[in-house]
């Protein structure tokens, strides 16, 4: 009852907000997040006992079609230059059209208008969808020369899985950043110790390992709330305001493994990261937009499987303890020790890491059938046994797979605060950026 009076509350406020041009404007962005991930960590959050996603909740809502230029299913290159130009491109091209003449995204006009600036990813910051927002190159695969165009933006504050391949050209994009004078950081703790006022890369683990998925955090590395709190720390003392885009990148990536549970903890991650652009909001209503959207789906996921019939269990993900990036890991590892480990040695693994029953004669949701059992064995043998036990964990959930790659479903974007009327209705990717840019 109260979190309904609550709800009413804000959209009460948003409703008076109307035509208001906002001071502090958020843009979320799902890599791969469409309707289905937003539902099912949405129904996975309410099994648990954590309640319904703060994302989902957002009062104003649009379905938004996501194609590029020269394809429906669109790459995320082409979908963040569409989010953040305004213009549609081709796949593969950042921040310019298909003609390649350059375009100017929302963030690079908040900055000449004075406001600050900050892009926050739980991927590399040369990654397509960060990249997007200050990136002019023909081809994402630019990586060298994107880590440049990131130093050139003079965007205030950068956070996320550091700089991909900034060491090949004749200087390191790092070397460069602090000669322009951003201030580099590694870790939880060097991200915390940050002061506002200097302009600043935080590099969530080091540079010479990866992000994990959050299922897999590990206490040194930043969330991608906590990376959030931190840009709004940085950004927040602009007299003119800022503008903030947060990217959960990782979500694609599991999209294309088709791991439901790595999947769904990064769209929570996602929906942790708004909590904290909520708080800012409670303090600043009349002054504030977030809007949440995703570039693309990745996968084709679905809340359904035949093998559950009608019945969805999402709550069976929470057995699941780490990502099969990290299993793959871990049972490289034990084979390292044993090269000749059997199936037979490997099922304690299994067991331990998605909750797979073996050899029970009590009757359990979790227990392998005779046909599972042998999908796995010929996995283990062929090699794969990490995407064949994924496969398993998502249909004792009751969520399927139609591909490993993007599809062309539209996604949702819901948005609340100042101008928050504008998302509503049927949208195309580029209406997002030039809504913006008119707030602007």
């Amino acid at each position: 009852m109260k979190k309904n009076v609550f709800l009413l509350l804000l959209l009460a406020v948003s409703l008076t907000l109307a035509g208001k041009e906002p001071k502090y404007i958020f843009l979320f962005i799902g890599d791969g997040m469409a309707t289905p991930q937003r539902m099912i960590a949405d129904e996975f959050s309410r099994k648990t006992g954590k309640g319904q996603l703060v994302i989902n909740t957002l009062p104003f809502h649009a379905t938004t079609r996501t194609s590029s230029a020269n394809n429906l299913v669109t790459d995320s290159a082409a979908a963040a230059t569409a989010i953040a130009c305004g213009t549609k491109t081709n796949n593969g091209m950042l921040g310019v059209d298909p003609a390649q003449k350059r375009l100017t995204s929302v963030a690079e006009e908040a900055r000449d208008k004075g406001r600050k600036v900050g892009i926050v990813t739980s991927v590399t910051l040369n990654h397509a969808t960060p990249a997007g927002f200050y990136g002019h190159r023909k081809s994402r695969s630019q990586a060298y020369d994107l880590g440049l165009d990131l130093v050139a933006s003079h965007f205030d504050f950068f956070a996320g899985d550091g700089i991909s391949k900034h060491d090949r050209g004749p200087k390191s994009i790092y070397d460069l950043a602090k000669e322009a004078g951003y201030t580099i950081t590694s870790g939880r703790e060097e991200m915390k110790a940050l002061k506002p006022g200097k302009k600043a890369i935080a590099i969530a683990a080091s540079r010479s390992s990866a992000m994990p998925y959050d299922i897999d955090r590990d206490p040194a590395c930043p969330s991608l709330a906590e990376m959030t709190e931190k840009a709004i720390e940085m950004l927040s003392n602009s007299p003119k305001g800022f503008f903030l885009m947060v990217e959960g990148g990782s979500i694609d990536w599991a999209g294309h493994s088709n791991e439901a549970a790595a999947n769904l903890f990064e769209v929570l991650a996602l929906d942790q990261a708004v909590k904290a652009a909520m708080k800012f909001y409670e303090k600043h209503p009349d002054e504030t937009l977030i809007v949440v959207t995703g570039d693309h789906e990745t996968g084709g996921m679905t809340m359904g499987f035949a093998g559950t019939g009608y019945a969805i269990y999402m709550e069976r993900l929470a057995l699941q303890k780490h990502s099969s990036v990290k299993f793959h890991r871990l049972l490289a590892k034990a084979l390292k020790a044993k090269p000749d480990m059997t199936f037979e040695e490997v099922k304690p693994l299994l067991a331990e890491n998605y909750g797979f029953i073996f050899d029970s004669k009590e009757k359990h949701p979790m227990n392998i059938t005779a046909k599972e059992l042998q999908l796995l064995q010929d996995a283990f043998a062929a090699k794969k046994l990490p995407q064949t036990a994924n496969i398993i964990m998502s249909g004792k959930a009751g969520i399927g797979w139609t591909s490993g790659s993007h599809t062309a479903l539209p996604v949702l974007t819901t948005a609340i605060g100042a101008g928050a009327e504008n998302f509503t209705g049927f949208i195309d990717n580029t209406d997002i950026a030039k809504k913006l840019k008119d707030l602007l």
